[in-house]
């Protein structure tokens, strides 16, 4: 849901600032509506053993072309920590127009721990990403750690992957197609997010960079994976599948 346009950024300030809810700030509408998904999913934490498929989801498959979208076994950490429930976000979200930026509100769900966010979105910094490379926004981010960015990005290989073999039984599926191509583009470029807090001249990501329990874990749990080995090999390996996937499929039908 959209508010007005004629709505001004002091009277957003206004509307909430006598509430006890933090106002945070995101680079981008993307890096605000994955914050959403990291913040939902958490509520259903659980080990990778413990893991099961949410109702309504389609089960995880190989691809039906090995080689054409990537191997499980090469991509073996894109199984999700915690895919969570399916969360119908605009039902519970008002995006409100202010003079200097977007104002979001996201008040739900009605099932399970209930959120009050309220995240503010530079119109400068949307438009900067939108005509740029960086799919989530210049600089780094202030709301999602770069453990978070790694699990978002192994997130979006396993629907890669998933989209991959549905395609695969229906190669003249442009929507499918699209899919595959966008997941590992964001997968790509979720992992070039967590790279961002590499210092200069650093082996790896400090410590110190993690701030959330989730982002913390997959550290302890997978710290070579935020070496900066690590990061360049994850990066090498998400745009392989992606140039991989277009090279044997072609462009979308």
């Amino acid at each position: 849901m959209t508010g007005n346009a004629g709505d001004t950024d002091s009277d957003q300030g206004a509307a909430v600032a006598g509430t006890e809810v933090p106002i945070l700030h995101a680079r981008t509408l993307a890096e605000a509506y994955l914050f959403l998904n990291l913040v939902i999913a958490s509520d259903d934490l659980t080990s990778l053993d413990e893991t099961e498929e949410p109702a309504g989801t389609e089960p995880t498959r190989e691809p039906a072309e090995p080689g054409g979208t990537g191997e499980p076994d090469e991509v073996e950490h894109a199984e999700p920590r915690a895919r969570g429930r399916v969360i119908d976000y605009e039902r519970w979200t008002t995006l409100t127009e202010g003079r200097t930026a977007w104002t979001l509100l996201f008040d739900g769900p009605d099932t399970g721990p209930r959120h009050r966010i309220i995240i503010v979105i530079p119109y400068e910094t949307e438009f900067a990403a939108r005509h740029g490379r960086p799919r989530f926004g210049p600089g780094r981010s202030d709301i999602i750690d770069p453990g978070q960015w790694q699990l978002a990005g192994a997130g979006y290989a396993h629907r890669a992957l998933r989209e991959a073999a549905l395609y695969a039984e229906n190669p003249t599926d442009h929507d499918r197609f699209q899919e595959v191509v966008a997941n590992w583009a964001y997968a790509r470029d979720a992992v070039a997010e967590a790279a961002k807090f590499l210092p200069d001249g650093a082996d790896e990501i400090p410590e110190e960079a993690f701030w959330t329990e989730e982002g913390a874990t997959t550290r302890r749990d997978e710290p070579e994976r935020f070496t900066r080995d690590g990061l360049q090999s994850d990066l090498a390996l998400y745009q392989h599948h992606l140039d991989r996937f277009v090279e044997v499929h072609g462009p979308p039908p």
